[in-house]
């Protein structure tokens, strides 16, 4: 657990490249470099896109639901069946790829984790999502074998939005979805092509930004990284954002996340599972075939015959605002002892300064894909 924790650390400080010092909380060193002219793919690349063969965002989501209380049953969930709006996903840093960019094959942790954070969104919406040439695990530890451009990755992701725009969309409803180095990606994407766009941004359902440290004025729900999306307060509202980082305690001053280095601003914490603020239960969704980023980590009570399990009455989540940190406080419900165990496991692997940064995604799954169905529906009524 020790060594997986300090490889996480180097990856996640790599995040921090150039481009997104405005939003990360701590100063930090890259060996990246980027370069005024960018090659770019002669062809787009899908991980995920209706009709592909294999796809990994329309796996199975059969669940194994586990209560407090000890009871268990299953469920069965289905994809949408022509579903109304489309769902752009870009995927956290999982390349292991030797290089200092990975290339656009599709390897297991690509895989893995689309079907981790990326499927039951299927019950919503089509679910587009690209390769791109991230940064890989290598380069954010200075191993690569060749020079990481910053830039490459975001490249790949304006070529396969463009190209979804412009063959896919169909003046269609949009949700962009994205967590760690994807929500950095997708926040450069939102400021350069939709928020200053108003025939674009009127499709915009909401962006699902995890563990990117949104910025707004203090105080404020618009503002800062965004001009013209507000964060998301209700359900019925669309053309907003949810985000957060997620801790089990109150974040130190060194933290990686939830913290701004701009005086006027803070973090945005929006809460999906009460999203008009407050503390609320939260539905959560574990993969239990883990691989890639979620490799190590005991999913409790688990069935491995079943690829999910979910706790519907352990944790509760609470936007907190304290000492110049926003977050949003996971906590367990009525003192369960597993829910305890599990956030201590979960904290241990990356440390305070880090908090739950590998389940941002998960502890909120259900609320999220909740979110998106009201949000659809109410996009599709204005």
């Amino acid at each position: 657990m020790l060594k997986m924790g300090s490889f996480i650390k180097k990856i996640l400080l790599g995040l921090c490249v150039p481009i997104f010092l405005a939003s990360c909380s701590t100063s930090a060193s890259s060996s990246t470099s980027t370069t005024s002219t960018l090659a770019v793919p002669d062809h787009v690349v899908w991980l995920c896109k209706p009709g592909l063969a294999n796809n990994p965002c329309t796996s199975s989501l059969t669940t194994r639901v586990k209560y407090a209380n000890g009871t268990t049953n299953v469920k069965e969930f289905s994809d949408a069946n022509n579903p109304p709006i489309d769902c752009f996903y870009v995927y956290p840093t999982v390349s292991t790829q030797k290089t200092g960019n990975a290339n656009l094959t599709i390897d297991p942790a690509e895989t893995g984790v689309a079907m981790a954070q990326a499927s039951r969104f299927s019950q919503d919406c089509n679910v587009y999502a690209p390769m791109y040439r991230q940064l890989t695990v290598s380069s954010l530890l200075g191993q690569s074998t060749t020079k990481a451009n910053g830039g490459l990755g975001y490249s790949d992701v304006l070529a396969a939005w463009k190209t979804y725009l412009a063959d896919y969309n169909h003046g269609r409803g949009f949700v962009l979805i994205g967590h760690s180095q994807g929500s950095f990606v997708l926040t450069q994407l939102i400021q350069q092509q939709i928020d200053n766009n108003p025939q674009v941004r009127k499709h915009l359902v909401s962006a699902l930004l995890l563990g990117g440290n949104i910025n707004v004025p203090i105080g404020k729900s618009v503002g800062g990284t965004f001009k013209n999306i507000p964060a998301c307060t209700s359900t019925s509202q669309t053309g907003c954002v949810i985000a957060y980082s997620s801790f089990s305690q109150e974040p130190p001053s060194n933290a990686i996340f939830g913290r701004t280095m701009n005086s006027n601003n803070q973090v945005l914490c929006t809460n999906p599972a009460a999203l008009g603020g407050g503390s609320a239960t939260l539905d959560p969704y574990m993969p239990t075939h883990v691989t890639g980023i979620f490799a190590g980590i005991n999913i409790p009570n688990s069935d491995p015959t079943l690829p999910w399990i979910n706790y519907p009455d352990s944790f509760t989540g609470q936007c907190m605002y304290q000492n110049g940190s926003s977050w949003l406080q996971i906590s367990p419900l009525n003192g369960s002892v597993f829910a305890a165990a599990f956030l201590k496991t979960i904290s241990a692997i990356l440390g305070p300064t880090w908090g739950l940064h590998l389940i941002d995604v998960n502890i909120t799954l259900g609320d999220m894909t909740n979110d998106v169905a009201l949000e659809s529906a109410a996009y599709r009524h204005q």
